[in-house]
């Protein structure tokens, strides 16, 4: 709904987000198989993942806020992230990028607004590709990803096991 994306602002996260951003990605943990993690996190375990995403340079986080209840807003819609792909040296100008939607906020765009800005950081910086991991199924996420022109180069059969039973993993690489 157009009129409802202006209601939605995008910019770096920051560490008064923590506690939102651990709460959101939770749920995530907790309800879904599309993190591999099995156990919530407290903000303080959290808090060196934040960290590892300054406003600058390849590895970023992007938030989205709903604007509609004000300038200092911390309902947290979503957010989205690049960061490293590997830890070996050759692979420092690939990152991996992933997006997460807060609960009841799917359907307004918030994803594609994320991955807008978070692409449009990375431009300046000395990168070549980007690689997205989707848990299957997840159309949702397969479909975002497309439409940012990432393409599909493999799955991983059965590596995940979350639930009682195994899941999953479609690859997708983007050039940058």
């Amino acid at each position: 709904m157009p009129s409802e994306r202006t209601e939605i602002q995008v910019r770096p996260g920051v560490e008064g987000d923590l506690q939102a951003l651990t709460d959101l990605y939770n749920h995530y943990v907790n309800e879904t198989p599309v993190t591999f993690d099995t156990e919530a996190f407290t903000e303080e375990e959290r808090r060196p993942w934040l960290l590892s995403h300054p406003e600058d340079g390849p590895y970023r986080l992007m938030v989205a806020t709903d604007a509609s209840t004000g300038p200092d807003s911390q309902e947290i819609l979503g957010y989205a992230t690049s960061s490293p792909h590997r830890a070996r040296p050759a692979y420092a100008t690939s990152v991996e990028t992933t997006v997460y939607v807060a609960p009841g906020s799917g359907g307004r765009g918030v994803g594609t607004l994320l991955y807008r800005a978070l692409f449009e950081a990375l431009a300046g910086e000395d990168l070549h590709r980007a690689y997205a991991g989707v848990a299957q199924p997840n159309e949702a996420s397969v479909r975002l990803h497309e439409r940012f022109g990432f393409r599909h180069v493999g799955t991983y059969r059965e590596v995940g096991r979350k639930f009682g039973r195994y899941w999953d993993v479609a690859w997708y690489e983007k050039p940058l």
